[in-house]
């Protein structure tokens, strides 16, 4: 007899991280990129504050189930400059890339403008340098490989226009902040659960 076991144990605690362990005032709590950093996990989520402006917060951990949020969001929207305009209404849904001994940050500025990728880095999870805006608007899970093929960076990302199935897209860049030779390369299933959108990540 065949035994199964399953892929994907959920962990019995759940949900490990809710807004009632965000020391500042949050609605939400979701949508985190994780990562081990240096003996630690390392937790950036999505919150929105009660204004509705959303904000990324950070949390730690030792084993990777119980996690301590830090006092303070880990990025806000920015208050001057481009990165002001494009993330008026916030910051979301961040993915995190570790490559040349820094960490690439790409994430969801929201604005009147619509939805744009911007770029950020960090080394220490400490302080956080933005870099660009990466993409026009309505684009969405932008993940950058952990290596370059070629001597270019490599990303994903999922385009989202009003017409469907939104697919995953791969592109190129010489320096991160030039992007091209777009194409798809995976779409979602007909009548199947993903039928709608897949995503990267």
């Amino acid at each position: 007899m065949i035994r199964e076991r399953p892929i994907v144990a959920r962990c019995k605690s759940n949900p490990i991280l809710t807004k009632e362990d965000v020391p500042y005032a949050v609605t939400t709590v979701h949508n985190a990129g994780v990562i081990k950093h240096q003996g630690r996990y390392i937790a950036l989520f999505r919150s929105h504050l009660r204004t509705g402006r959303s904000v990324i917060g950070m949390a730690e951990s030792l084993d990777g189930f119980s996690f301590k949020v830090h006092p303070e969001p880990f990025l806000v929207p920015a208050d001057r400059g481009l990165f002001a305009e494009y993330e008026e209404y916030g910051v979301e849904d961040l993915r995190i890339s570790p490559i040349d001994n820094r960490f690439l940050l790409t994430y969801s500025a929201y604005s009147r403008h619509g939805v744009r990728i911007a770029l950020a880095r960090t080394v220490d999870f400490k302080t956080v340098e933005r870099l660009a805006l990466i993409t026009p608007a309505d684009l969405r899970n932008v993940v950058i490989f952990p290596k370059t093929f070629g001597g270019r960076y490599v990303r994903l990302d999922r385009p989202h226009s009003e017409i469907s199935p939104w697919s995953i897209w791969i592109s190129y860049s010489p320096d991160l902040v030039h992007w091209g030779d777009s194409r798809v390369i995976m779409k979602p299933a007909q009548y199947h659960w993903d039928e709608m959108k897949i995503g990267p990540g």
